[in-house]
């Protein structure tokens, strides 16, 4: 089903003058590439940098000596599912924690290696197991034939499965669970069904209600480079804000976009986001466990109304943060980013705070 797209990423590397990956494996899913025009991107090909970092093999990515990695196999419904775990190399974490990934690109997003930008490896040099889960179809998860199947009820079972297995495989009772964009929908639909797995929940850039009412006809998503770096935040002439964001991230992650995501990614989940805004896509009401709602404060797809008011649907023990200046990729933006480690851990340090000030 697969077709390598070779000339195609060639073209697009020499575009950019970056020195890696020589080849990308695309998905000839469909011909269909209609774009969600909320999603549309914009030309940064102008703005190459060629001191973005190497990426190697799809399946692996090395890991500084520092931290030790492992995929650990996961199969739900017949299809394979990449599950990996990050912690400090010699360690044996008290905590795990599992990180969720949005609508179109996959959990590489978490471990940018970067000076310390990578999120994954700040939460296991704080003691925490890390893991990351490529939902069906996403990443270097198994393909899928129909890009509608992995809608947000779909990926909430691919969520449930993974936990069990790190619960499985660590003998921890609960873990965290953090998810971002569309993964707040994913997680919360999970945690509702399953708060007895769960110790602290985060949402990240919550998608509270429809981000717009749009046809998404086409099971999957055409993704392009220029799409990967939409999400930047922007001058008024459209250049990429480098005040915001490094030039390094910039190329880093649209480079893992290509490399791991490919050309086409699965349509389910923006299916379910491009409703209209009086449709709920997450019902607060039914989470039971602690969470943390953590977001910038000019973030273009969250409806602050509800954003601002959902500490009065949460349990005893949430909290709302919202950053200053920080938009959708809040937590790779170079003012922002160290303040949104600091808030998170916080949040997630503080049960067991709590529980060495009891003894």
């Amino acid at each position: 089903m697969k077709n390598k797209i070779k000339t195609t990423v060639c073209i697009l590397l020499c575009v950019m003058i970056l020195p890696v990956i020589s080849a990308h494996a695309g998905t000839d899913k469909t011909d269909n590439t209609s774009d969600v025009s909320a999603y549309a991107g914009t030309d940064v090909s102008e703005q190459a940098d060629d001191s973005v970092h190497a990426i190697t093999d799809k399946t692996e990515r090395e890991t500084d000596e520092k931290y030790s990695r492992t995929v650990v196999p996961l199969e739900r419904n017949g299809i394979d599912l990449h599950l990996t775990r990050t912690l400090l190399s010699g360690t044996q974490p008290q905590r795990e924690i599992l990180l969720i990934h949005g609508v179109t690109y996959s959990s590489h997003e978490f471990d940018i290696d970067y000076k310390d930008y990578s999120l994954v490896r700040k939460l296991a040099g704080e003691g925490y197991g890390v893991w990351l889960l490529d939902i069906a179809g996403f990443g270097q998860s198994e393909e899928v034939e129909d890009g509608f199947m992995p809608d947000s009820d779909y990926a909430a079972e691919d969520i449930h499965a993974a936990a069990e297995k790190i619960i499985a495989e660590t003998g921890q009772e609960t873990i965290d669970l953090l998810g971002w964009s569309w993964g707040t929908v994913t997680v919360s639909r999970f945690a509702a069904a399953h708060p007895e797995l769960i110790n602290r929940l985060v949402l990240y850039a919550p998608i509270l209600c429809g981000i717009g009412e749009y046809a998404v006809t086409e099971p999957f998503h055409h993704n392009t480079w220029d799409h990967a770096a939409d999400d930047f935040q922007r001058n008024e002439d459209g250049s990429i804000d480098e005040e915001i964001t490094d030039p390094v991230i910039r190329e880093w992650w649209c480079s893992s976009c290509w490399h791991f995501d490919g050309e086409f990614s699965p349509n389910g989940g923006r299916r379910d986001l491009c409703v209209d805004s009086s449709v709920n896509t997450i019902d607060l009401s039914k989470l039971r466990t602690p969470t943390l709602v953590i977001c910038g404060d000019k973030d273009p797809y969250l409806n602050y109304e509800k954003v601002n008011a959902c500490l009065n649907s949460l349990p005893e023990g949430s909290k709302l943060e919202i950053i200053p200046g920080g938009a959708h990729m809040v937590f790779v933006e170079k003012p922002f980013y160290h303040d949104f480690q600091d808030r998170l851990l916080d949040f997630l340090n503080e049960d067991a705070e709590a529980i060495d000030k009891a003894a």
